[in-house]
């Protein structure tokens, strides 16, 4: 299908208006209470609709849907650097860097190794999940989807085990810390919080049932840990061209410009030249992007493909998820003190 711009915008406005109903539904208080984002109200609402529909969905969409799925994401992904500045990196120290290095690229090893070679997970998958699990939930799933080449809806369990865990995450932290169960101040709680719990979100939820002094730690830590999802695209795309058989010894490793943008933005950012006011908005931009990325990707996930996936996605991620709180748990009090 040609992409015109009559059809291309029809697809974009109605992509654009489910996730304005997202956007909506997420503050709704039941779904506030559990910090459930517009971005994953959004792919829900993307499965419904798609699914409701089926072939009725209209094919003039389609253009519009993709472009919002692949060249909205990559925009998105960039604007996330607002997020982020180098300072907060160094207020977290050496140690606090350390644990985010050591607990993204064990989980990734984990999680890549357990669900390929032990569990039959596809790699797509896998790699989709670990990178959830390992660094930032939801987002760095679908960044990493244009790296790994998946399909809709091996992008949509992906996500799906993620936010499951990272939900129970938010949930059981604090309640293991107000049983005594977990020998820590409260900081140093924010660290194991921040360096472990998949959603930014989940982790603001999980810190502020402490205290704000564990929150304020919490996000810290966490978003150390999202500043490594460049690097990581980066790794990711060399060892797949490395380890494809398609893909010839000689041919060029596939450099994700949209994660190097990431960083980019992310230094402009720590240079604090824009006001607080417009970085708050850039941000609300932005989380409107991965908004449409993630229901134009729910759009076009289809039930029957995601049974054919199968439980061991789902076995893959508790077992990502054991790891993150008994692994979690020592490497946090081996390293930070």
């Amino acid at each position: 299908m040609s992409e015109k711009p009559a059809s291309t915008l029809s697809g974009l406005v109605a992509v654009a208006t489910l996730s304005a109903l997202a956007t909506w539904a997420s503050t709704l208080p039941a779904l506030a209470a559990l910090r459930i984002s517009p971005l994953i109200v959004g792919i829900l609402l993307g499965v419904a609709v798609g699914n409701a529909l089926g072939d009725r969905l209209p094919g003039s969409w389609a253009p519009g849907i993709q472009l919002s799925a692949k060249r909205l994401l990559r925009a998105a992904i960039v604007l996330f650097g607002f997020r982020i500045t180098f300072t907060q990196i160094g207020d977290l120290g050496v140690e606090g860097v350390l644990l985010d290095l050591f607990i993204v690229v064990s989980t990734l090893v984990i999680g890549i190794f357990l669900g390929t070679r032990v569990l039959g997970v596809d790699r797509e998958t896998a790699v989709m999940a670990s990178c959830g699990a390992a660094i930032c939930g939801a987002a760095a799933v679908i960044a990493a989807e244009p790296v790994v080449r998946a399909q809709p809806h091996k992008t949509a369990v992906a996500i799906g085990t993620v936010v499951l865990f990272g939900t129970l995450a938010m949930f059981l932290y604090p309640a293991l810390y107000h049983a005594g169960l977990l020998s820590m101040g409260e900081e140093v709680f924010g660290v194991y919080i921040g360096a472990t719990v998949h959603e930014v979100a989940h982790v603001v939820g999980a810190g502020a049932a402490v205290s704000d002094a564990t929150a304020d730690t919490a996000v810290i830590v966490k978003m150390t840990r999202v500043m490594l999802l460049a690097p990581t695209l980066m790794g990711l795309s060399w060892w797949l061209r490395r380890t494809s058989a398609k893909a010839p010894e000689s041919s060029p490793v596939m450099i994700p410009w949209f994660a190097v943008g990431f960083v980019g933005v992310a230094g402009f950012n720590s240079l604090e030249l824009l006001p607080g006011a417009a970085v708050s908005a850039i941000i609300r931009v932005d989380t409107f992007l991965l908004t449409m990325a993630m229901t134009a990707l729910g759009l076009g996930t289809v039930a029957s493909k995601i049974k054919g996936v199968g439980w061991a996605p789902l076995r893959l991620a508790a077992a990502l998820f054991a790891w993150l709180v008994v692994g979690g748990y020592f490497a946090t009090r081996w390293l930070v003190h």
